[in-house]
């Protein structure tokens, strides 16, 4: 059955939109009055997705393409019922969910695997990103592009010029994939052009209809892009009562396309700073936390390297880059070879870090991945890191060297109703030498009515990822998923039913350490608010010691077990409301025979299009025995979008962390005076809550320009 649904043919391929060379030029204002949009040819009517998917769309959407030399051309009219709409604000890369939108997605190579996203909200702010595995889009990958929008009381329309330096395709290839997704929110209907089954989004490139081109793509010629930036900066440590140090750097990137479809990046005296500040948690985990990589160098085709591995077992995780030491330079090699094959490679060079105790260190890695069947594909990682210059000094941090290989197989049927990956890790690392690999693998079966996964996951005790993020070892794990979908045809509901979940960890020797089962029962109305109910069943074994607070006091020992169990209840407001809201108790046990009760809300307004207000809170309140005590902890964190326009913004955010007894300020202006080109001006600071005390403040202004050649 898997061979056959592997080998079948494209689900949408009869869906095709023709796209014609223009004859004059094309003036992106939203006008659409030139004669070649007139005569271009456009989609029929759209396939409802949401809230029903059998039968055509309630509102009428319009979509034409064209070309010339220079630019893929497109426009979409997207009727409405009523004056108006629904947005969050301005700013570019949007939430879906929450905004009435327009959005494209495209596939060069029709490989139904990665390819482009880009669109707009009923405002005109933008939305681009890359596409990975099939359905997935990294918004913060970001590239030069123009679009307007432009309202009238019975439709909004959308129109965009996407230079063909901008995206990656090849040489001669006449028939791209491509669908179109609209999301109303007052009317909660969403549809696409070529039909989509409702338990996939829209960006499901399984199910893509086609662009045939009247004749092969031109080819961007001398496609160089220099991106140079300027910063300067102060910061100051009241803490440690420190002098100001001043920051003055320079710098920049060359993007260099090697063929329409294979890109070179290179790096000298990068910036990795971050504009925008990792959100806060309130952390009662045992294990390191993850946060996603922002930083532009490694974002196109990102997938190659950050995807290859699970969540929790990735051999490379490049904000371990950088993370103590200066970057010196680096170089990226990435794209499509050709429909079947693609390649990422990157050698990254590391300055001494005298503070840190670190040597200096080369960061190399080759992926390569093989299209199989008709969606799924093979891929092999190398990872290299050696201390580079003399060998580390006596008390460095880091090994003298670290490589990693792997293989995975990932599974994707012609109809998305099949996934899964199987993994195999080997580490080298001096010193450590058997229990060194991770095997892992998992099979996902999603339909309307069921979801079926299972995982497995072994990772020895002695694998050694330096270059990458693996925060657990020495364990096995299985995770198994079964859940139910009932589909009301009329009613305030629009499905509902029961899941039941378990993590379950063992150690080498299959003796359980961590087991959790979660029974819920999930609610969607047809106004898109969900209500989920959950009843949890846990069990610990430590393996190390641990301090249930998470705040430096005594730890329980290793071996120390308990059990307990939780009921949570959660419910998210109808996103189509200026006013949104959403809340979530949670009652049971914790640690140690303790209890843990946990509150969190989410409140937000705004006044459209420009300011978008949002408020998140935690409250953890946490019962348990000397020495430790009642504790509770608080997390807020107010947030303020003001969208002055689509090119110009000012977000604030303060986040008050009870558990680390830290309040952080971060306030940011993005003036994007030409397409990905930014100047920021972002203010920073650091305090005690109680007794008041300024622990750092920052001034950073920083200027980056995205110059084609």
């Amino acid at each position: 059955m898997l061979c056959s649904v592997a080998f079948a043919q494209k689900k949408n391929a009869n869906y095709q939109l023709h796209i014609k060379r223009v004859q004059s030029p094309i003036k992106i204002d939203g006008l659409l009055d030139e004669s070649d949009w007139l005569n271009a040819d456009s989609t029929q009517q759209f396939y409802m997705v949401l809230p029903m998917d059998t039968s055509y769309a309630n509102l009428k959407t319009i979509v034409r393409t064209a070309y010339d030399d220079n630019n893929f051309y497109i426009s979409a009219v997207c009727y409405t019922p009523t004056p108006g709409y629904m947005v969050e604000s301005l700013k570019r890369d949007f939430s879906f969910l929450k905004n009435d939108n327009f959005i494209f997605f495209m596939d060069p190579f029709d490989a139904r695997t990665d390819g482009f996203t880009f669109g707009a909200n009923a405002v005109g702010a933008q939305w681009d990103g890359i596409m990975f595995e099939g359905s997935k889009v990294d918004l913060s990958w970001d590239n030069k592009w123009y679009s307007v929008v432009k309202n009238y009381p019975d439709k909004w329309v959308f129109e965009a010029a996407i230079p063909f330096k901008s995206i990656r395709y090849k040489k001669g290839i006449k028939e791209w994939g491509i669908n179109f997704s609209r999301n109303d929110l007052k009317t909660t209907e969403k549809s696409a052009w070529a039909p989509v089954p409702r338990q996939f989004p829209t960006a499901a490139l399984a199910y893509t209809g086609t662009l045939v081109w009247d004749e092969a793509p031109p080819v961007a010629t001398h496609n160089i892009s220099l991106i140079p930036y300027a910063l300067g900066g102060i910061t100051k440590d009241f803490e440690h009562n420190k002098d100001a140090v001043w920051r003055k750097e320079i710098g920049g990137d060359v993007k260099i396309g090697l063929t329409s479809s294979l890109n070179l990046d290179l790096t000298v005296n990068p910036d990795f700073s971050q504009v925008d500040v990792d959100q806060q948690v309130i952390n009662l985990n045992r294990y390191e936390l993850f946060f996603p990589e922002k930083r532009q160098f490694f974002l196109e085709n990102g997938d190659l390297f950050a995807n290859f591995g699970y969540a929790d077992i990735r051999p490379f995780f490049s904000r371990r880059v950088g993370l103590n030491a200066p970057i010196r330079g680096g170089a990226r090699l990435t794209g499509k070879i050709d429909k079947n094959w693609r390649v990422g490679v990157m050698d990254i060079q590391t300055g001494q870090s005298s503070a840190d105790n670190l040597a200096g260190q080369n960061f190399g890695v080759v992926t390569l991945q093989r299209r199989v069947f008709s969606r799924s594909n093979i891929g092999i990682m190398f990872v290299n890191k050696d201390a580079t210059g003399s060998a580390p000094v006596e008390g460095s941090k880091g090994s003298a060297y670290n490589r990693n290989i792997g293989l995975e197989y990932n599974l994707a049927s012609s109809n998305n109703q099949w996934t899964g990956k199987f993994l195999g890790l080997k580490s080298f690392s001096p010193g450590l030498k058997g229990h060194d690999y991770v095997q892992a693998a998992n099979l996902q079966y999603l339909s309307k009515y069921w979801t079926i996964a299972l995982q497995q996951q072994y990772v020895g005790r002695n694998y050694n990822a330096e270059s990458g993020y693996v925060p657990r070892k020495g364990y096995n794990k299985l995770a198994p998923i079964l859940q139910h979908n009932f589909l009301p045809k009329s009613g305030i509901i629009l499905s509902h039913g029961p899941q039941i979940s378990g993590t379950y960890f063992f150690d080498e020797s299959y003796k359980p350490t961590d087991n959790e089962t979660i029974l819920s029962y999930l609610i969607t109305f047809r106004n898109r608010a969900t209500l989920t109910v959950s009843a949890l069943d846990d069990y610990v074994k430590l393996l190390q010691p641990f301090d249930p607070t998470n705040t430096r006091k005594d730890s329980l020992p290793v071996g120390f077990k308990n059990h307990w169990n939780t009921i949570d209840i959660q419910y998210a407001s109808k996103p189509q409301s200026v006013f949104t809201y959403l809340v979530e108790a949670a009652r049971g046990g914790y640690y140690d025979n303790g209890t843990k009760n946990t509150l969190i809300g989410q409140i937000g307004y705004r006044f459209q299009p420009y300011v978008n207000l949002l408020v998140n809170a935690s409250y953890n309140d946490l019962h348990l025995p000397a020495p430790y005590g009642r504790n509770k902890f608080w997390l807020i964190g107010p947030r303020a979008d003001v969208t002055f326009t689509n090119t110009l913004y000012f977000t604030t955010f303060v986040q008050y962390n009870d558990q680390a007894r830290n309040m952080n300020i971060n306030s940011r202006l993005q003036w994007r005076y030409k397409p990905a080109s930014d100047l920021f001006i972002v203010y920073g600071d650091n305090s005690i809550p109680s007794p008041f005390t300024i622990k750092n403040r920052q001034l950073t202004i920083k200027w980056t320009y995205w110059c084609n050649i």
